[in-house]
């Protein structure tokens, strides 16, 4: 009780706008068909046009992290809620594609500091050791926002279409600005000297290419993007075109993979303070679900499986939830490269590669799409895990390995698990 009559309030009401961002991500997994059939759109086409988002979000990191740092979180939040609300109805009262690509370009800028927000909230209130209990509630609180966007919203374009979903998830933008209006009061941080806009640009993009993040940021490049590719976009056509499922049906396992999203970042945090050595673990577990994602396809029509029942699909898209979610191990090594002032800016470059990632590869998976269906889009994500996994366990032996790096890596990841 004392953390919600302190910090713990605040950070919770940024959270709705992780919540929301979410929700709004995801829905296309349970509306893909009847979004393409209205729009006029091939399944590919539509990958491109929703891949607009992270596109828009990874751009837009860039000046979040600017204005975390420089005019504080308060005010970034509420400006950023408002640009949501707004890509909501333009999303929501779109005639066509054109409209459409405006809209996720609208609504990636807005969602862009959903998660940044209560993070650098938390990191400038809260020592490293509460610090990492919070970004662990931060990520499972956030994740809720797929329950939403699971059976929820598939009841709902069920029965009003997919524009309702918009208008929903808009509501949803506006429950979170209210929420940060009356209770967030961080002041802006303290600022030594005077920087430009210009100056404070340069040093996100200057943190962004230091040695110390690029081995995080390798791995970021694809973790989200499976969060994504998976459960906000073919997850839903796979389990309806390949397996048979309605709608609804297709939805509720959505639904039982958000929850694991949901439960992963606790149990993620839990594994690591026992087992310890988290450069393993987050290697070990993208590698892990870069496997499972490729049973799927495995397991489908022409598959080497043969063809798997749907309850198969369900178990594997459950563990991927589940595993995926020690990614949170990412942002406690984030933090721990930079001084606390950089923190806003430190995270914003992280997620530069979280939604850049996602954004190529959600592209990339589009063309896959089209040439191999949406079996092959799966494909795209199962194997761009696998190299960036490697490429991040080649970038930690560069830097030292189990010498100094791995002695910071070490003390920062299990701050995040405490």
């Amino acid at each position: 009780m004392s953390s919600l009559r302190g910090p713990g309030l605040p950070i919770l009401a940024l959270t709705l706008g992780h919540v929301f961002s979410n929700a709004v991500r995801t829905l296309p997994a349970v509306a893909a068909d009847v979004l393409s059939r209205d729009l006029g759109l091939a399944p590919e086409a539509l990958a491109a046009l929703t891949g607009a988002f992270p596109a828009a979000f990874a751009l837009a990191m860039v000046p979040v992290g600017v204005g975390l740092d420089r005019w504080g979180v308060r005010r970034t939040a509420l400006v950023l809620m408002a640009i949501g609300m707004a890509g909501c109805a333009l999303a929501a009262l779109a005639p066509g594609p054109a409209t459409m690509l405006i809209a996720q370009c609208v609504l990636g800028m807005g969602c862009a500091g959903a998660l940044m927000c209560p993070m650098t909230y938390a990191a400038r209130a809260m020592d490293a050791h509460r610090f990492g209990l919070w970004s662990g509630v931060i990520q499972a609180v956030g994740n809720s926002g797929m329950l939403l966007s699971a059976s929820p919203l598939a009841l709902l374009v069920e029965w009003q279409g997919w524009r309702a979903g918009f208008w929903a998830c808009g509501g949803l933008a506006a429950l979170a600005f209210l929420a940060v209006a009356a209770t967030v009061r961080q002041p802006p941080p303290v600022r030594a000297g005077h920087r430009s806009a210009w100056q404070d640009t340069r040093e996100i993009l200057a943190i962004a290419a230091s040695p110390g993040l690029r081995a995080p940021m390798t791995i970021a490049f694809a973790s989200f993007a499976v969060v994504l590719g998976v459960r906000g976009l073919w997850g839903g056509p796979w389990l309806m075109e390949a397996k048979g499922l309605t709608r609804i049906e297709a939805g509720n396992v959505l639904l039982l993979v958000a929850l694991a999203l949901v439960a992963g970042p606790a149990i993620a945090g839990l594994v690591q303070r026992l087992v310890g050595r988290p450069v393993v673990l987050l290697a070990g577990s993208h590698i892990l679900v870069g496997l499972l994602v490729l049973l799927l396809p495995a397991g489908g029509p022409g598959g080497w499986l043969g063809l798997q029942p749907a309850g198969f699909d369900a178990a594997v898209m459950v563990a991927i939830g589940l595993v995926i979610s020690f990614q949170i191990l990412i942002f406690a090594q984030v933090r721990a490269a930079v001084p606390a002032e950089q923190t806003g800016r430190a995270l914003s470059a992280n997620n530069i590669a979280f939604f850049g990632g996602a954004a190529v590869l959600q592209a990339v998976s589009g063309l896959a799409a089209g040439w191999g269906g949406t079996g092959a889009a799966l494909a795209t994500f199962g194997l761009a895990l696998l190299l960036c996994s490697l490429g991040y366990l080649w970038l930690q032996a560069r830097r030292g390995g189990r010498s100094g790096s791995r002695r910071g890596v070490n003390a920062a990841a299990s701050d995040s698990a405490r």
